[in-house]
């Protein structure tokens, strides 16, 4: 075969061709660098190549070859299957799909080297997954066919351990389908499947137990049992749980349930005792055995809740769990505890990893803890359908009522728990003085991670007794906290446990127990005890306050918790070592966010205090830490609003160094992004001089393709508009230059363009010039333009809202002039500007109106009645600023057409009128009863022809708005401007200026402005005058209004003068 030049050539020059495969393989799988790089790129130019893959698959089968070379070859094939097999992007063809799926699971029976099985054995998973039953319809048959091959007699000793992983990866695969047509395709075979895996699992344990229990010769042969049964009982615990709708009802399955729970006992003698004989290897593989059958079990319980229970013996499982873990529990934590002493361990809490004890005690706690979720949230626990099903739930969850949480086992579930698992340990201890940083963060992040730790889930398991049974356990628990609630008692370890479930149980005890009267009388006192040790109870104590005081706290006691938490964090007092300083750093937080913090209660302290946390910011070294006080920071700066104003440099000192220390942790950066966002708003104007600071991070952050980019877009957006609403007029040159920025982010599918838009409005308040300027507008207008229709309701209502601002404050600034710019930007390019959205999505809308008795149900311009609503609040802001230059731009839609110029405005006032039944908001109806009255007062005949219909609104609007007022000549919605002495005091409760800004705004607002009465009755008024007089207007105009309509109209008080 002629291969010897083919890596000479460039790789899209060479052939595909089995011999150059397997040199190019060869290459791939060198040590040399150049052959690597050229292999790997050969195989990247033929995986799109017709016959790659089941040339793949050929060289796989080829025994001769080395397994490295086979190996690149099955991966290769792999992850063709999992990138080409199917949807759009598959490029193997059919006839290779069929030569591939005839040859993968004899490739996998035969396969001698275990690694190669494995990935066939993926592959045929995948493959399956996909497949069957449409394209390989007997696949699973196949399977089965050979599973009993294999257990025949004289079948070849490989075929069954090979037929064992292919099925594991079967039913794994198909375990994880969605669909219920996938599932059920599981559910059909599953029945035969596991008749013949329950008796090769049974068979298999029988044999290697008598084994290990009466010694033989064939050792070999135990530890090819032993093999198998564990993937067996492997694949057992997929079928069982998601090959079986309802377990219980299945009578195999009620067969083999009592097996695997008296396997769980056996299987434990063997490996509990510290003087084992049984070899590491074999012990390793029994112990894996309990731990699936511990997973079996757990998520029996918790997939499968009513067939777990209703199956045999599993209440009496559960207590057998319990059992095993009560005696964990003695050997968890010693009740004495030697502060001066440190043992050797590493301080790993990660329970799955230890020793199977401890792995079986979390696994027992979790499958307890599913029996309550049974009991108390069925809801989410519990899916039926039938009545029999409802039946079952009921019948399930009364038995774990009756015959399992019975009062004694819930007491000594309570006790066991809080003696013995809520221990401060050696080696914690260990940890502590060793590594004092990381050990703080394990233990603050393990109640997040319950499935991994012993301690953490019992801490859940502890809630759901002292939750639903509260009676039970509150005057047990009340009485030992007595018992040991006093300087003079000095059992740490006990004072840990019960202080650390007072703690946790705070929701539900604070009403039962005087937690004041303890703050003064016990916790002061303890607190300050300078005795070895004593900084075990010290970090308790933080935790403890930061528990208890969110819920209830006396006001008298506040200051004194102020004063412990300042205790705790000075340095300089004896015990206070790092792990001390940094709970309570972290804890404070709770203290400073509860609901009721006053900062007149904690201005003694706040100095102290904030000057302790930025100093442990320096000293400590992990990111975690630093963020966790920098939080605490964070919250005290919200809480205290302008009060931090004294501290606000030295705060802000500490961010630049910490900005460089994060590297790319972009929590942290968050995290400073916060807290200065946070101080900016609590500092209102004075915060001027942090702008410059923060500029710069915000310019990276919203440059596409920058690093942060991605990060920290969302908090630096936070932190810009926050700067713009506490900056007063003028703005920087700094602050305007970045502006231009925004509109990258004006975007349809930008995550962030909501924020975009309240910055562009933030901007428009705070400098209208630089905004109106020509460069500006006309990019701000188009990008409006090209956002309008393409959005949801609610970012679609912001557009409008930003653009009804863009009117008044060009009416504001330059008038009649401003207005006629501004509409001419509104009128570029044509199709998509704003003025041309707005009426096209309103003619839909009439269109639709019109067309609804033909049957056609929708137009393709038509918008939802949200969206036209606020279309119209546009169109009546440009009406109210100038109604010449808006029926100029209307004209101008149908110049070069047929069409009359008045025709868009007859359309459009008819749909106007038909739309205006719908809009809700008050403010919003007087905004469009005013712009329809500033058009009735030009007097043109368009409108005059509708005199009914404005009737008609005028009557409505102005009864609504005077409905109950004493003076019926003014409309509620006309307010006074608020005096000096009836806003907040500028020293006391100083305010952003952006809120200045948005008061001016709403006061000046034609709605709030206008009164509606009077507006109507100069626009009746001039009407009537062009009309040629009042009689002409009776003749002409009046006499096509109904009479009532028109009576209920002229009975309004001051409309006719």
């Amino acid at each position: 075969m002629e291969t010897d030049s083919v890596v000479e050539l460039p790789a899209a020059a060479n052939p595909l061709t089995e011999g150059i495969l397997i040199q190019i393989l060869r290459s791939s799988a060198s040590t040399n660098a150049d052959q690597v790089r050229h292999g790997t790129t050969q195989l990247d130019n033929w995986r799109n190549k017709s016959g790659f893959h089941t040339l793949l698959q050929a060289v796989f089968q080829e025994k001769y070859l080395p397994v490295e070379v086979r190996y690149l070859a099955i991966i290769q094939l792999k992850n063709g299957i999992d990138t080409f097999w199917r949807g759009s992007r598959s490029i193997v063809n059919k006839d290779e799909k069929d030569i591939i799926r005839s040859r993968l699971i004899d490739s996998g029976l035969n396969e001698a080297d275990r690694r190669l099985a494995l990935q066939n054995a993926l592959i045929i998973g995948k493959v399956v997954r996909i497949d069957y039953p449409t394209a390989w319809p007997d696949a699973i048959e196949q399977v089965v066919n050979r599973l009993r091959a294999s257990i025949e007699s004289g079948a070849y000793h490989l075929h069954l351990p090979r037929i064992l992983l292919i099925l594991h990866h079967v039913i794994k695969e198909l375990s994880r389908a969605r669909l219920q047509r996938q599932r059920a395709n599981l559910q059909a075979i599953a029945p035969e499947i596991f008749h013949i895996l329950g008796q090769i699992y049974i068979q298999k344990v029988q044999r290697w137990q008598t084994f290990l229990r009466e010694g033989g010769d064939d050792e070999g042969g135990a530890l090819e049992d032993i093999d198998q049964s564990l993937i067996t009982i492997r694949v057992i615990r997929r079928l069982v749980i998601s090959g079986f709708e309802f377990p219980h009802r299945v009578d195999a399955i009620r067969e083999f349930w009592p097996h695997v729970r008296n396997h769980l006992g056996e299987f434990l003698g063997f490996v509990s005792h510290p003087d084992s004989p049984l070899s590491p290897l074999v012990q390793n593989l029994v112990e894996k055995h309990l731990m699936q059958l511990a997973k079996l079990h757990f998520t029996m319980a918790q997939t499968h809740p009513a067939s777990f229970v209703l199956l045999p013996d599993s209440l009496d499982l559960v207590r057998a769990y319990w059992n095993l873990i009560a005696k964990y529990g003695e050997s968890f934590g010693s009740k004495s505890l030697d502060t001066s002493k440190i043992i050797e361990g590493d301080g790993d809490t990660d329970e799955t990893q230890g020793p199977i004890e401890s792995r079986l005690s979390l696994k027992g706690l979790l499958i307890l803890r599913a029996c309550f979720k049974m009991i108390f949230n069925p809801a989410q626990t519990f899916k039926y359908r039938h009545a029999n099903e409802k039946e079952e739930q009921k019948q399930s969850t009364q038995f774990i009522k009756d015959s399992l949480f019975t009062p004694s086992f819930l007491t000594e579930i309570m006790e066991v728990i809080v003696t013995r698992f809520f221990v401060i340990r050696q080696v914690d201890l260990a940890q502590w003085q060793e590594e004092p940083e990381e050990w703080e963060v394990k233990e603050e992040g393990e109640s997040e991670k319950y499935e991994f730790s012993v301690k953490a889930c019992s801490e859940k398991v502890f809630l759901e007794v002292a939750i639903n049974y509260k009676e039970l356990i509150m005057e047990p628990l009340k009485n030992v906290f007595y018992s040991v609630a006093s300087p003079e008692n000095n059992n740490l370890q006990l004072k840990e446990s019960v202080y650390s479930a007072v703690g946790l149980a705070a929701a539900v005890i604070h009403e039962h127990l005087d937690f004041d009267t303890f703050i003064t009388a016990t916790l002061v006192p303890e607190v300050q005890i300078q005795r070895p040790g004593y900084n075990i109870l010290r970090r308790r104590i933080a935790i403890l306050l930061g528990q208890w005081i969110p819920i209830k706290v006396a006001e008298a006691n506040r200051p004194v918790v102020y004063r412990i938490f300042q205790y705790l964090l000075d340095k300089n007092v004896p015990l206070n070592d790092l792990v001390v300083r940094v709970t309570a750093g972290r804890h404070f937080s709770h203290i400073a966010n509860e609901w009721e913090f006053a900062w007149q209660l904690f201005t003694p302290f706040a100095k102290t205090i904030l000057e302790a946390l930025m100093n442990l910011i320096l000293e400590v070294e992990l990111i975690d830490t630093k963020m966790a006080i920098l939080n605490t920071i964070s919250v005290i700066v919200e809480r205290a609003e302008h009060n931090i104003t004294p501290f606000a440099d030295a705060i802000v000192s500490l961010l630049p160094s910490l900005w460089d220390q994060s590297g790319d942790q972009h929590l942290m950066k968050t995290a400073i992004l916060t807290i200065l966002t946070r101080l900016i708003n609590a500092m209102k104007s004075e915060s001027r001089r942090f702008h410059d600071l923060a500029l710069p991070i915000i310019h990276s952050a919203i440059e596409p393709g920058s690093e942060t980019n991605v990060y920290l877009q969302e908090d630096a957006l936070d932190l810009w508009h926050s700067i713009l609403a506490q900056t007063e007029t003028p703005p920087s040159q700094a602050l305007i230059s970045i502006f231009p920025r925004i509109f990258s982010l004006f975007e349809y599918s930008n995550e962030n363009l909501r924020q975009a838009l309240e910055i562009t409005d933030s901007y428009l308040l705070l400098t209208p010039s630089y905004i109106l300027g020509e460069d500006i507008r006309s990019q701000l207008l188009t990008r409006l333009g090209d956002l309008l229709g393409t959005l949801k309701n609610e970012p679609n209502g912001i557009v409008c809202n930003l653009l009804e601002l863009i009117i008044r404050t060009a009416d504001a600034i330059g008038g009649e002039r401003a207005i006629n710019l501004l509409t001419q930007d509104m009128l570029i390019y044509r199709d998509n500007s704003v003025i041309h959205k707005l009426i096209v999505g309103v003619m839909g809308a009439y269109a639709e109106w019109q067309l609804r008795d033909t049957g056609i149900d929708k137009v393709a311009d038509a918008i939802n009645g949200i969206v036209e609503t606020d279309y119209f609040s546009v169109i009546s802001r440009l009406v109210l600023a100038s109604p010449s230059t808006f029926l100029n731009a209307m004209e101008s839609l149908v110049q070069g057409t047929n069409e009359s110029p008045t025709l868009p405005l007859e359309r459009l006032l008819a749909e106007w009128f038909h739309h205006f039944e719908a809009v809700a908001d008050p403010m919003r109806r007087k905004l469009m009863c005013l712009a329809l009255t500033r058009l009735f007062g030009l007097g043109r005949t368009w409108a005059m022809g509708r005199l009914q219909d404005f009737c008609t609104v005028w009557t409505d609007v102005i009864v609504e708005l005077t409905d109950g007022a004493d003076d019926k000549s003014v409309d509620s919605l006309v307010w006074s401007r608020p005096t000096a002495a009836e806003l907040p005091d500028p020293t006391t409760s100083p305010e952003a200026p952006e809120d200045a800004r948005r008061r001016d705004l709403i006061y000046s607002d034609h709605v709030h402005t206008v009164n509606v009465i009077a507006a109507v009755r100069e626009a009746l008024g001039a009407g009537i005058a062009a009309a040629g007089g009042e009689q002409i207007f009776r003749d002409e105009w009046l006499v096509n209004v109904d009479k009532d309509v028109w009576e209920a109209f002229v009975k309004l008080p001051g409309v006719v003068g």
